[in-house]
């Protein structure tokens, strides 16, 4: 079972692709991310800013 939801993951897919490209950066410095985890974190942040960080429980 996925950790995050299908729509998280596209977010975080999306940010480590910006990361890989040398386009992330961070938001209160404007430094450029050049840590993994720290581009991870990135992306969890931002959806959970999208309130998409987990799918529905099933019952």
């Amino acid at each position: 079972m996925s950790k995050f939801g299908a729509k998280a993951q596209q977010i975080i897919q999306n940010t480590m692709r910006d990361f890989a490209d040398g386009k992330l950066r961070n938001g209160s410095t404007g430094k450029k991310v050049t840590d993994r985890k720290q581009a991870i974190a990135i992306g969890v942040s931002k959806a959970r800013e999208n309130q998409k960080h987990h799918d529905k429980e099933e019952n």
